[in-house]
């Protein structure tokens, strides 16, 4: 089965405590369980994996860089702000598909920029926990 590395950023870790009006009352286990099964149907390999450190983040893109590893990335707050996550996001070998719990353009004014975007495969925002199983289907179906 081909690996997917499925990262989340910071304060992604306390969904289902975290304002549940925007993000829901799933927990990150809830998330990891549907990008499993979700993996599994798809004949993909995926690991979960929740940092609210921003080295840790870059160091695991750069691993998966490194192994041609296809991502799914919910970069959180360092969407906005990260250009050194950005910079790492660019050494990319394998699609990296943005994705967000909520519609980053539907909220405050600071989150309607990501400097991401412009170097990921593309990016999926605002279907809830599914924005996961459709970045999911979408690696599924690019070339590696």
């Amino acid at each position: 089965m081909r690996p997917v590395l499925v990262l989340n950023g910071p304060n992604l870790g306390r969904l289902g405590i975290r304002e549940p009006d925007v993000y829901g009352a799933q927990t990150l286990e809830d998330l990891a369980a549907l990008c499993r099964e979700t993996g599994r149907e798809l004949g993909l390999s995926v690991e979960v994996r929740q940092t609210d450190d921003e080295a840790e983040l870059i160091g695991w893109i750069h691993e998966a860089a490194d192994g041609k590893i296809p991502v799914v990335l919910n970069p959180a707050a360092f969407t906005h702000y990260s250009y050194a996550l950005r910079d790492a996001i660019a050494q990319r070998t394998a699609p990296l598909v943005e994705v967000h719990i909520s519609n980053p353009n539907a909220r405050e004014e600071f989150r309607h920029t990501s400097v991401v975007a412009a170097v990921a495969t593309g990016t999926i925002a605002g279907f809830g926990m599914r924005s996961y199983v459709l970045a999911l289907h979408a690696i599924a179906e690019l070339p590696s």
